[in-house]
């Protein structure tokens, strides 16, 4: 026996109070619902975030910032990390997009930047969307080349 086997016992299984049907029933004349207001009218119903009038909110709250809809974002990938995965046999020497992605380094609609950081010995030829100055230089310096895509 667990918690998924319990069953409410008998007596809890009450029916609901029937309400307006008279002051005798203990619940008549306002039926539970306080004085007057909009609340205790049928067909009520407020959406959740409605305030009564006071100023909500999510226009309280200051807005600040800009978001430029025409930003490109990129997909960073380090010198070193290209470095790691041809050591480990998952790229060759020359490297396109597919490549990347099949390696599991990008996905299929990332745009790749590729950055600086780390220590180059093997030349290899990578195609990327776009490529700092200092791995530039570090691929050109080891006897490769960086192709802007």
């Amino acid at each position: 026996m667990d918690l998924s086997n319990l069953k409410a016992p008998v007596a809890n299984k009450k029916p609901g109070k029937r309400v307006g049907r008279g002051e005798g029933s203990g619940k008549g004349q306002e039926s539970g619902r306080g004085m007057n207001g909009q609340k205790s009218r049928s067909g009520f119903s407020q959406r959740a975030w409605f305030e009564g009038g006071q100023m909500p909110l999510q226009r309280r709250i200051p807005k600040f910032g800009f978001k430029n809809p025409n930003r490109v974002s990129y997909r960073p990938i380090n010198v070193s990390t290209i470095a790691e995965y041809i050591d480990a046999g998952k790229l060759k020497t020359t490297i396109m997009f597919n490549d990347l992605v099949a390696a599991g380094l990008v996905h299929k609609n990332d745009k790749v930047k590729l950055l600086g950081r780390g220590d180059l010995e093997q030349k290899f030829e990578i195609e990327v969307h776009a490529a700092s100055g200092s791995a530039k230089e570090k691929v050109e310096k080891a006897g490769g080349t960086v192709t802007i895509a």
